[in-house]
C-alpha cells in the first residue's frame, strides 16, 4: 500500500487516474495494472518521498509525471515480469532519488531522459549501465538543469562504454560550468577545459583519473552465440573508424579506450574503405608491432591487421571477433 505524501496524492487525483489507465489499456489492451501498481509502489515511492521532503508543494506535479512515465514503461515493458531487464526498475527504486531537485523542478522531462537513457545503455552489447547509474548519481548534486543533466549523461555513457558518443560527448562538455565539465571527464581537477577537450579529442585512448589502464579490447562473436557476425569478419579503415564485413553484413565500428560499438553500414561505406595496412612481424603466435610483442593465441595463417591513426584492428579466418589495440 501506498502511503504518505505520494499515496494521498494519488488518493486525490483518482478519478484522473483511473481515466489515464483506462486510455493507456485501450491504445496498449496488453497494458497490466498489476505491473503499473507495483512499479508505483515499490519503485517510484523512494522518488517521491524524497521531492515531498524537499517540495512537498510540488509532489502533485511530480505524481503526474510518474504515474505517466509508469504507464509508458509498463506499455513498453520495460518495467515488470516481461521486461529483459530489471535495472530500470533497480533504478528508480534507489538512483533516482539522487536526482530529487531536478525532478522537482522538471519532471517529466527528467524522469523520461533517465529512464530512456538506462533501457537504451542497458540494450547495447557492451556498455556498462551500472558504471552510467554509479557515475550520473556522484554527479547529480552538481547538476542544475536538464539540459546540464542530458549532457552529463552523455559523457557518461561514452565512457561507459558508448564509443560512438564520443564525439558529441566531448563537443557538449564545452558548454557546461568547466568545474562540472572536469568532474564528469574525470580529469584532474586543476586542468584548464579547452587544454583537456583538444587532448581529448587529438587522442581516442585518453583515460580519466582513476580509470582502469586499457590498451585493447575484443569485440564480436558469432552470431549462433548471440554476437553480430555470421562468419569471421574483413576490417577496412575509413578516417577515424572502422568499416567491417561479415556475410552481406556491414556494420560501422567506433572505438576508444571505454569501448567499441557497432553501428549498421551499406556496402559502398566498406568499398570505400581503406585497407589501412600496418607494418607487423609475426613470431608464431606472437605479433611484433614496433617495439610491442603481443599474443594472440591465432594462428598466423590469415591473420590480417588494419590500422586508424589510433588504432589497430586484428581479424582471423579462425574468429568471429575482432581485437583493437591501442596504436
Amino acid at each position: 500500500m501506498i502511503t504518505g505524501a505520494f499515496g494521498a496524492a494519488l488518493a486525490a487525483h483518482r478519478d484522473r487516474f483511473n481515466a489515464r489507465m483506462r486510455e493507456a489499456r485501450r491504445r496498449t489492451p496488453a497494458l497490466a495494472p498489476d505491473v503499473v501498481a507495483v512499479f508505483l509502489q515499490e519503485c517510484a515511492a523512494p522518488l517521491v518521498d524524497a521531492v515531498a521532503a524537499q517540495a512537498p508543494a510540488r509532489v502533485d506535479a511530480v505524481v503526474d509525471a510518474v504515474y505517466e512515465a509508469a504507464l509508458a514503461l509498463a506499455a513498453r515493458k520495460s518495467i515488470g515480469p516481461g521486461a529483459r531487464s530489471q535495472l530500470l526498475a533497480e533504478a528508480w527504486t534507489g538512483t533516482f532519488a539522487a536526482f530529487a531537485s531536478l525532478v522537482v523542478a522538471q519532471p517529466a522531462p527528467v524522469l523520461g531522459m533517465l529512464s530512456n537513457a538506462i533501457v537504451y545503455l542497458d540494450a547495447l552489447p557492451g556498455t556498462r549501465p551500472r558504471q552510467w547509474l554509479a557515475e550520473m548519481a556522484a554527479l547529480a548534486p552538481r547538476i542544475e538543469s536538464a539540459a546540464q543533466l542530458a549532457v552529463v549523461g552523455q559523457i557518461a555513457a561514452w565512457r561507459a562504454g558508448a564509443a560512438h558518443f564520443r564525439e558529441g560527448a566531448i563537443g557538449a562538455a564545452d558548454g557546461l560550468p568547466a568545474a562540472l565539465a572536469v568532474a564528469a571527464l574525470r580529469a584532474p581537477e586543476n586542468m584548464e577545459l579547452q587544454a583537456l577537450l583538444m587532448q581529448m579529442i587529438d587522442e581516442p585512448w585518453w583515460r580519466g583519473v582513476g580509470d582502469e589502464a586499457r590498451e585493447d579490447l575484443e569485440l564480436g562473436a558469432f552470431t549462433g552465440f548471440g554476437g553480430a557476425f555470421a562468419t569471421p569478419p574483413q576490417v577496412r579503415a575509413a578516417q577515424d573508424r572502422f568499416v567491417v564485413r561479415s556475410g552481406e553484413r556491414y556494420f560501422t565500428l567506433m572505438v576508444d579506450a571505454y569501448g567499441a560499438v557497432l553501428q549498421p553500414a551499406g556496402a559502398d561505406d566498406f568499398d570505400r574503405a581503406e585497407a589501412g595496412h600496418t607494418a607487423h612481424t609475426l613470431d608464431g603466435d606472437v605479433l611484433q608491432l614496433g617495439a610491442r610483442r603481443i599474443a594472440l593465441d591465432l594462428p598466423p595463417a590469415g591473420l590480417a591487421l588494419c590500422a586508424t591513426r589510433s588504432t589497430i584492428a586484428i581479424v582471423s579466418p579462425f574468429t568471429h571477433a575482432i581485437r583493437l589495440l591501442r596504436r
